[in-house]
């Protein structure tokens, strides 16, 4: 038995058909076949069953799928850490993030790592906190920033990195930019809005408020976008809520409080349990320490 037998089987499995399945390896299928029928006989069950349009695992097939994956996942971890170098002149780091913290967390701190550690590869990616959770599990990325997971989870463990709040940000062009103190919800309801779309964690958290506030502002434009919304905002006179880290980077911005505020949020570094952390993960994951401590 041979890699490329496991890698053939997960592959015909997940598309469903031989051909397609081939196409994906880059294969003949002739040879595919062949390829699963020697995996079949080494093991001395059928994994496939053929019968149908659609080919399926059998439920010998099902079980060893499930083992040959997390066998895989194994076996990566391994890879990396034969070319991992503790020096850290070379290797590869790869993160997740939401897209808020992406615009005042994530940026300063790859800044920073890369200027410490110059040969090592980032690979960012922005996902939901869903996305984000199953992607760290299933070991797709070293390590996730993202709002804390609040519901036990025996796959992900969580370190606290910081506190987020929220505050209700506007540009020059409106009048509450000289605004000393804080505004009411009910003063906030008589304003336009600008939100970010509903797809981000930080939309949830402000329609929450809203709705424990019982206000109903006008809605008047969505972003799917930390940059779009900022430009919106600092180039008219629409409201918007975001995190206080956002307005206070940009000087054409202004956060005013809102009292009651929203609930704080807390921002935590996510990572596999009692998984293998490369070089550079343990590294990111001391900076993140040392900068937010």
């Amino acid at each position: 038995m041979q890699l490329r037998h496991i890698r053939y089987l997960l592959a015909v499995a997940e598309h469903g058909n031989f051909t397609r399945a081939a196409q994906a390896l880059h294969v003949s299928q002739p040879t595919l076949s062949q390829q699963i029928i020697q995996l079949e006989q080494t093991l001395g069950v059928v994994l496939l069953d053929r019968s149908g349009r659609t080919v399926k695992t059998t439920d010998a097939g099902s079980v060893y799928i499930e083992h040959a994956r997390r066998a895989l996942l194994e076996l990566e971890s391994g890879r990396r850490a034969i070319l991992d170098v503790q020096e850290l002149e070379r290797g590869e780091l790869r993160l997740a993030t939401t897209p808020t913290f992406t615009a005042y967390l994530v940026g300063p701190l790859l800044t920073q790592f890369q200027t410490q550690y110059p040969g090592i590869t980032v690979r960012l990616k922005e996902m939901s906190l869903d996305t984000i959770s199953a992607a760290v599990a299933a070991d797709e990325v070293d390590l996730g920033i993202a709002f804390r997971v609040l519901r036990p989870n025996d796959e992900i463990e969580c370190e606290t990195l910081l506190t987020e709040r929220l505050s209700v940000v506007v540009g020059r062009h409106h009048g509450f930019f000289t605004r000393k103190r804080s505004i009411t919800p009910q003063m906030l309801a008589a304003e336009r809005l600008c939100l970010l779309s509903p797809d981000f964690a930080t939309r949830d958290h402000v329609d929450d408020y809203m709705r424990l506030q019982k206000i109903a502002p006008a809605i008047v434009m969505e972003a799917n976008t930390i940059g779009a919304l900022i430009e919106v905002v600092r180039r008219s006179s629409l409201v918007t809520i975001l995190p206080e880290a956002i307005g206070e980077q940009h000087a054409d911005l202004r956060n005013i409080a809102i009292s009651p505020a929203p609930k704080p949020r807390t921002a935590a570094l996510l990572r596999r349990r009692d998984a293998y952390q490369s070089a550079a993960a343990l590294a990111f994951t001391r900076l993140c320490r040392l900068v937010h401590a």
